[in-house]
């Protein structure tokens, strides 16, 4: 039997997903180079506000299934994060003003009528898969977040240069993140190297946040298609927006 990594190697193995991170995807490297076009930064407002809708979903999954009373008072902070509390509006709101910012209309967004269906498809395995693990493997998918603030920096570092036209009101979101992915990463790396102590759990946390990399990685592919090589889906037969939007199914 495989010896337990020590928690310092385990950390230092879950830091070293970040090479698989979707800021290395090259929808993401060209939208810092400055190269995208107002369209792809439209359409990534749109897709992505797919995915922080349904972070609250994630979370509550997480909260379900979780009897720890502790754990459920500190997750929940990150439910109010997104959807807000008396008196703030939330990350939600914040990206609707994202999307105000980069030319698209509230109710356009809300309406979903842009996301795409590899976009939605990644994203509700997301939240399933939360809803079916043990809330332990469900809260530890999150740690994606270890190597969120790098790319909410280089968001607010690359953005205002390169893209004048965007209000730069919108950019509320990244800025707010700064702080609450840190906060985030800790209370996440504190349930992880205290739940997986052998070797082959270890190793399944390592794949489970391989899969958080795969739907995070699969959305950008969806939308290179679209907006990178006009490949969207059904291109070959229309140009219309045929594709289903959710409505439970």
């Amino acid at each position: 039997m495989t010896a337990a990594m020590s928690p310092a190697d385990f950390e230092h193995a879950l830091r070293a997903k970040g090479a698989y991170y979707h800021i290395h995807h090259p929808f993401h490297v060209a939208m810092y180079a400055g190269q995208a076009s107002s369209e792809q930064i439209q359409g990534w407002v749109a897709n992505r506000f797919y995915y922080q809708l349904n972070i609250p979903l994630k979370d509550a999954a997480i909260l379900a299934n979780c009897p720890d009373r502790d754990v459920r008072r500190e997750w929940l902070q990150r439910i109010l994060d997104h959807d807000g509390a008396p008196g703030e509006a939330g990350g939600i709101e914040a990206w609707l003003q994202l999307g105000e910012a980069v030319g698209l209309d509230r109710e356009q967004l809300l309406s979903q009528e842009l996301v795409l269906p590899g976009v939605r498809f990644a994203v509700d395995a997301y939240v399933n898969f939360a809803r079916r693990a043990c809330w332990q493997e469900a809260a530890s998918s999150s740690l994606t977040e270890l190597f969120a603030p790098q790319i909410h920096q280089s968001r607010l570092d690359s953005w205002p240069q390169h893209y004048p036209w965007i209000d730069p009101a919108g950019y509320h979101y990244f800025r707010s993140r700064l702080s609450q992915a840190r906060r985030d990463v800790e209370h996440g790396l504190r349930i992880t190297l205290a739940y997986y102590q052998t070797w082959e759990a270890q190793q399944r946390m390592l794949e489970i946040l391989q899969f958080k990399l795969d739907v995070l990685w699969s959305m950008l592919d969806a939308m290179s298609m679209a907006y990178q090589l006009d490949r969207a889906p059904y291109h070959s037969v229309t140009t219309e927006r045929v594709w289903h939007r959710g409505l439970g199914l």
